[in-house]
C-alpha cells in the first residue's frame, strides 16, 4: 500500500518590530513579577501568612504582576499581533 502525503507550504512572513514588541510585553511583565518577588521576598506573605486569609495571599503585587502578564500574553496579545500584521 502506498499513500501520498500532501504538504502545503505556508508563506511565513517575518513579524514586524511592533508585533515582536507586543508579543514580548506579556513575558517581560511575568519576568518582572518574578524578579520583584525575588528582590523583595518580604512582600510575599505566602512565606509567613500569620493568620491572613486566602484573598490576602492571592492579591500580592508580584503575583498580580505575573497574572497580568499571563492574561496579556494569552488573551490580548494574539489579537493585537493579528491586527498589526494585516496588510
Amino acid at each position: 500500500m502506498s499513500t501520498q502525503l500532501i504538504f502545503e507550504r505556508v508563506a511565513v512572513r517575518p513579524r514586524s518590530a511592533r508585533a515582536r514588541m507586543v508579543a514580548a510585553l506579556g513575558p517581560l511583565t511575568m519576568l518582572g513579577g518574578v524578579a520583584w518577588a525575588f528582590l523583595q521576598p518580604y512582600r510575599l506573605t505566602l512565606l509567613h501568612p500569620h493568620g491572613e486569609g486566602f484573598w490576602w495571599l492571592l492579591v500580592e503585587p508580584p503575583v498580580l504582576a505575573v497574572g497580568v502578564g499571563v492574561a496579556f500574553a494569552l488573551l490580548i496579545a494574539p489579537g493585537l499581533i493579528e491586527d498589526l500584521e494585516e496588510p
